[in-house]
């Protein structure tokens, strides 16, 4: 009887485990480099591992082989630390961009699944890292949360130089910040604002940036984003973001029900390749 439940229970911790195919995989595909899919729903074909240490950045975390990406991030991910290390930043901290393959993670993420969306700590690495510290990093925080303003013992000049070099190339489509730094980066004087128009105001994104980079020629059945509106962003469309006063009243809460999304058939060639 014992042993009936002891294996009963491997059993359901086993199908836990291999719920999630795509959190499997340990090799990237053998096809071609491929986005395929939508950001939030696809996968990556031909994908290539970000090298753990470069010139200007550190990867953390990498025991969750999460530092996949199509060729076009690994190549924008290395130009991006090498040009702020010109400015004399110091590493950049790559966090999560995708899985070998693509496709969705159990808990985290619902993007990050076409190697085309990479996470930057707003964290600096003033040297070498130890393992154990690349393992488990601490997170920098630049906005008070509960008082909605940024946190100006943690925010800093080398900030601003990152989000602007890196919202500068053209092939990043977005940059995912709190909106709190959205309007920090409003408020300050620049030569050329254009950049700011990619800078998109997005909710959790305080201690990290998320880069997101236009679909790759040759993709052809990577699903771009809508077009960002005009300008910069820095007006009535950034303070929408702001919290409304608490009138009193409690809003009814609503459940709405998750659609159950379908990947790409692509896709399942690209598990099983």
């Amino acid at each position: 009887m014992i042993l009936f439940i002891f294996l009963f229970l491997l059993g359901g911790l086993i199908a836990i485990a291999n719920a999630n195919p795509w959190e499997n995989v340990t090799s990237p595909s053998k096809g071609s480099e491929q986005s395929i899919g939508s950001y939030a729903n696809g996968c990556l074909s031909g994908a290539e591992a970000l090298p753990l240490n470069g010139v200007g950045y550190q990867v953390i975390r990498s025991s969750r082989h999460r530092y996949y990406a199509h060729p076009d991030m690994v190549a924008y991910l290395k130009k991006l630390a090498s040009k702020t290390q010109g400015f004399g930043l110091d590493d950049l901290m790559i966090a999560d961009i995708s899985m070998p393959r693509g496709g969705n993670f159990t808990s985290g993420h619902s993007s990050h699944q076409t190697g085309l969306d990479a996470d930057i700590w707003l964290s600096f690495a003033p040297e070498t890292l130890t393992r154990e510290r690349l393992e488990s990093p601490t997170a920098v925080s630049v906005v008070d949360l509960k008082s909605y303003s940024l946190r100006r013992d943690s925010w800093m000049d080398d900030h601003a130089i990152l989000f602007q070099v890196a919202a500068s190339e053209p092939e990043v489509a977005r940059i995912f910040v709190h909106p709190v730094i959205k309007e920090t980066l409003c408020g300050m004087e620049w030569e050329d604002r254009a950049w700011l128009r990619k800078v998109r105001p997005w909710w959790g994104h305080h201690y990290h940036m998320h880069v997101r980079l236009h679909c790759p020629d040759g993709s052809q059945e990577c699903v771009p984003q809508n077009v960002i509106p005009a300008g910069d962003g820095c007006g009535s469309e950034l303070m929408s973001w702001r919290p409304k006063p608490d009138d009193g009243k409690k809003n009814k809460e609503t459940v709405k029900k998750k659609r159950v999304k379908v990947k790409p058939s692509e896709c399942q060639i690209v598990l099983t390749q």
